[in-house]
């Protein structure tokens, strides 16, 4: 048994819904005299005049460019004279929506501009890195000085992408996450004080970081799990009796028994939601951690009354419909600023508290088909299906445009700017549901529910037809967040199979022939070349000679398995006593283990002249160009043999970090380079493209080897192939020993964004090598 904490959670419960329904009698009232409609007619007659373009065309012209991308739009708003407008109201927006603030403050205006002035320059600079990518997400951090911290996020994000249940909707699900850690972060920026040090200012990002990071967790793993048909029904009871369990007692219970085929499933998510819950507690102050408890049972038992209700059950009452909503809806926003730990602030409690219904209500109306097909109840397909049977039901449209009535005169106290961008954000609304459903739909659904004002839907529909610049920020960033996001999973889906397909035909093409008499050198050539190899090189040459540069994958033959033989012999004479003295390589005994070190030595000078051989016989390109390609690779040969000449020299003695990028370089990064190189060479590319691909190798072979100095730390030996810990046993300078394992963590990350900025430069498609790259400083072998 757990010890319940220093609240009762039903009188919590029963005194938020007290409150709720007091807001909900004021809104019915409002409903059924249909206050809204003289009040917000005013309103847009007096709002139009900033959105009614005199040439209709304009408008048109403006819609069509959202088509363009998001770039693009921006530069095209900016080229427009419309940036600054459409940034200003985005931002404002935000503050009112995630930050509960105020817009007739004066403070909060000096505020918002100094954010719009910050976004504006930020956005008119040229694209180095994707915001949401992994370079971008570090580069940022290396500016607030807290790379440990997303080095932290990344691999977290990793995580969960990995045990997000399939049947869920994996891209919303990281988009939400990330959502919630930036509104976190937002909190605690505009909680700090302006004074605050450097050094202050990274602890508390990276505390919001991780605060935002294990509430975020709730909505893949507790709201969306919930909602997915993932779970038996008896899983989800035992699931939310865990999640109520916790709320109640401060305390994660156990899993216990997981009677089911989920238990794999559900054990790695009990586990990352428990640490997240931990660290969320031990960072509560204790002036606000019962509000904060209070605050999160509020919310989850609005969910599960809400999740438990059946579209097929006719009887719900208005109160029943509209209470859990909100509640959830509020106390969602409640938890953010609570989760921090910031002080109680009545103004913020109170205007969030009467706003979140107002999103909630867009919401459902935007997914309202999307619900009707899961069978999902919100007050648009309650009334979808019931309402010609229940003349009491209120109209979720009717009570929309009254919450946003009352946020407008009640709440915000008529404030234009609040109007204009509550208003704004209204019609952009009905405006994207049309696009996005169709005029025949959207028609459909107005006549329904529009039936009992039509005047004023009238005016509103003028409105979706004609007015314009009431796009949002925010919109555009998340259907541009969602498109990464999907193409990421499907060009990652894309490279594994390439992957996979090519390193097949790679396995069946490297094996050489035997000869008449029995040779040792072949057996021992064919077993070093038969082992589990990546073939990570011959493969990135296929890509892009084949890809990039329209090659016959038939006549890149000769030149696969140049590269394959190239690098076995340079394993062959790594591994040797004189050398590292690995006793395996590549999950089974090392060559000179196998046979003798007299066969290993020359196993590996006849692959050597046997890649030569290949590469000699390359007949299909200008005998010049093979000539040219032949010399570079003799130079990437010598290269190598510095580069491991110095780490035997290296051996027991310390080393500067110039110099080990150096070696590593030259041990590994060159043998990028080549597989770059080679091909583009064959090409015949520009010097700016070569230059192009040489930086990204070296940079892309340094994070590759400082990846496997933290594997040589940290690596499962099963999952390696090789034991671990043997840089510590001979004695050898590696990143880890020089920078120790956080500084070689940030080198890696470093010379991962230069590697992938360096991409920028490379006029073709560039995303096999984006997703490799990826792989490299990901991997766990």
């Amino acid at each position: 048994m757990y010890k319940e904490l220093d609240y009762d959670a039903d009188a919590c419960y029963q005194q938020a819904e007290e409150k709720a329904a007091q807001y909900f009698q004021s809104l019915f009232s409002q409903v059924q005299q249909k206050t809204f409609v003289s009040v917000l007619t005013k309103d847009i007659h007096s709002w139009k005049h900033n959105h009614i373009h005199r040439y209709p065309f304009l408008s048109f012209f403006s819609s069509e460019k959202k088509k363009i991308g998001y770039y693009n739009y921006i530069q095209w708003l900016d080229y427009a004279g419309k940036l600054d407008h459409y940034l200003d109201r985005s931002i404002s927006y935000i503050f009112m929506r995630d930050l509960g603030k105020s817009l007739d403050s004066p403070d909060t205006q000096t505020r918002i501009r100094q954010v719009v002035d910050n976004l504006k320059n930020y956005l008119r600079q040229p694209i180095k890195t994707e915001t949401f990518s992994m370079s971008g997400m570090y580069r940022w951090g290396q500016k607030e000085s807290i790379e440990s911290t997303i080095i932290w996020l990344i691999n977290k994000l990793k995580t969960v992408a990995a045990i997000i249940p399939k049947g869920m909707e994996a891209d919303h699900a990281q988009r939400k996450l990330i959502k919630i850690i930036g509104g976190v972060v937002m909190h605690v920026t505009e909680e700090m004080d302006k004074e605050i040090s450097p050094e202050e200012r990274a602890q508390k990002l990276d505390e919001a970081i991780r605060l935002g990071y294990s509430y975020g967790l709730t909505y893949p793993f507790i709201d969306d799990l919930l909602d997915a048909k993932v779970l038996s029904d008896e899983e989800k009871k035992q699931y939310s009796n865990l999640i109520r369990t916790t709320l109640i007692t401060g305390t994660v219970p156990e899993l216990g028994d997981w009677a089911s085929a989920n238990e794999d499933l559900i054990r790695p998510i009990h586990s990352e939601l428990r640490e997240a819950f931990e660290y969320i507690k031990t960072h509560q102050r204790l002036a606000t951690r019962k509000n904060f408890f209070e605050q999160s049972y509020v919310f989850f038992h609005a969910q599960e009354v809400d999740r438990e209700k059946k579209l097929s059950n006719p009887n719900y009452s208005n109160e029943e419909l509209y209470l859990p909503i909100i509640l959830k809806s509020s106390f969602s926003r409640l938890i953010a600023r609570s989760v921090i730990g910031a002080p109680e602030n009545e103004g913020f409690d109170s205007r969030t508290f009467y706003y979140g219904i107002y999103n909630q209500l867009a919401d459902d109306f935007a997914d309202m088909f999307d619900d009707w097909i899961e069978g999902a109840v919100t007050p648009y397909t309650y009334y979808l299906k019931y309402h010609e049977q229940r003349n009491d039901l209120i109209n979720p449209f009717e009570l929309y445009w009254t919450v946003i009535a009352n946020l407008i005169h009640n709440v915000y106290h008529s404030d234009s700017k609040t109007c204009e961008v509550i208003l704004d954000r209204a019609i952009n609304g009905l405006k994207r549901f049309n696009e996005r459903m169709g005029v025949e739909k959207y028609n459909d659904v107005m006549k329904l529910f529009a039936s009992g004002i039509p005047k004023f839907n009238g005016l509103i529909q003028k409105m979706v037809r004609k007015a314009d610049d009431v796009d949002f920020f925010d919109k555009l960033l998340r259907d541009h967040m969602i498109t990464i996001l999907k193409n990421e999973r499907k060009e990652q889906e894309e490279f594994s199979n390439t992957i996979e397909s090519v390193r097949e035909q790679m396995n069946r093409l490297l094996p050489i022939p035997k000869v008449e008499i029995e040779d040792s050198i072949i057996d021992a050539a064919n077993y070093s070349l038969e082992g589990d190899g990546k073939r990570l090189r011959p493969i990135i040459t296929w890509v892009m000679g084949v890809n990039a540069y329209g090659f016959n994958p038939k006549v890149m033959v000769p030149l696969l398995r140049s590269l394959e033989y190239m690098h076995t012999a340079s394993l062959i004479f790594d591994d040797l006593p004189s050398q590292d003295n690995a006793s395996t390589r590549r999950g089974r005994s090392s060559l000179h283990k196998k046979y003798n070190i007299a066969i290993a030595e020359l196993t590996g000078l006849f692959l050597t002249q046997k890649a030569t051989e290949e590469q000699a016989s390359l007949d299909q390109f200008d005998a010049k160009t093979v000539l040219k390609l032949i010399q570079y690779s003799s130079r990437v040969t010598e290269v190598m043999c510095m580069g491991q000449a110095m780490d035997l020299e290296s051996k027991g003695k310390p080393m500067t970090l110039t110099q080990l990028n150096t070696m590593c370089f030259n041990k590994t990064g060159i043998a990028f380079e080549a597989s770059l190189i080679m091909p583009a060479i064959l090409a015949q590319v520009e010097e700016v493209e070569i230059a192009a691909l040489k930086k990204f190798a070296r940079h892309a072979g340094i994070a590759f080897q400082i990846k496997d100095d933290l594997l040589d730390v940290e690596g499962d030996r099963g999952l390696l192939g090789k034991p671990v810990g043997k840089d510590a046993e001979n004695n050898s300078s590696t990143f880890v020993s020089i920078l120790g394992l956080e500084g070689a963590r940030k080198a890696m990350w470093d010379h991962y964004c230069i590697a992938i900025e360096a991409l920028k430069e490379v006029p073709r498609n560039t995303t096999f090598l984006k997703h490799l790259l990826n792989y490299l400083v990901n991997r766990e072998r």
